[in-house]
């Protein structure tokens, strides 16, 4: 009879074991669960995107996304974990943005890229910013938002800036910072 009792009780804990293991498994984020959600809106949703964006039949970049909710009517893609290497118009490789999400408009052919950017360029500099844009017409890299950009020879924070992908050519607002020995005025 002891026997039946010491069992008894060890079936209960396994059953309340179970019960709890349950219960976590509910709590835990369910990611699948996130995106289905997300995905009920989109028209289309397409996992491992990748895109070469052309002008005029030379390649400017190339995008990646871990996934992409399309919105036909509007032309709207919403993007999530980015990266977008850009390229020189001979095919040369100047720099790679990565971002966690952002949006890219099918039919001006503009991307913004949103939270945690980061553009590492061939040339070793390296520039953050909360949001950056590309607009595929120009060819142009921006952000009206503060950026920090470091190279082994400068660094520079700004209040926004235009510049061409690769970085050679920047205009900037409010720059401060040193270039080598050169201190930028307001210093």
């Amino acid at each position: 009879m002891r026997a039946r009792r010491s069992g008894a009780p060890a079936y209960l804990v396994l059953g309340l074991i179970a019960l709890a293991a349950a219960g976590c498994r509910n709590s835990t984020r369910d990611v699948v669960a996130e995106v289905e959600q997300a995905a009920d809106s989109a028209d289309q949703l397409m996992i491992g995107l990748r895109q070469v964006m052309t002008h005029e039949g030379i390649r400017q970049a190339y995008l990646e996304a871990d996934s992409a909710f399309i919105y036909e009517t509007s032309g709207r893609v919403e993007l999530k974990e980015i990266r977008v290497t850009f390229f020189t118009v001979t095919g040369v490789e100047t720099s790679v943005l990565t971002a966690r999400e952002g949006a890219y408009n099918l039919r001006s052919g503009q991307m913004e890229a949103r939270r945690e950017c980061l553009v590492v360029m061939t040339s070793g500099g390296r520039l953050t910013s909360s949001v950056l844009r590309y607009d595929q017409t120009k060819n142009e890299v921006s952000t009206d938002q503060p950026f920090v950009y470091d190279a082994a020879d400068r660094h520079i924070e700004g209040e926004g800036f235009v510049s061409d992908p690769a970085f050679t050519s920047i205009r900037t607002l409010r720059p401060r910072g040193t270039a080598g020995r050169f201190v930028l005025p307001g210093q």
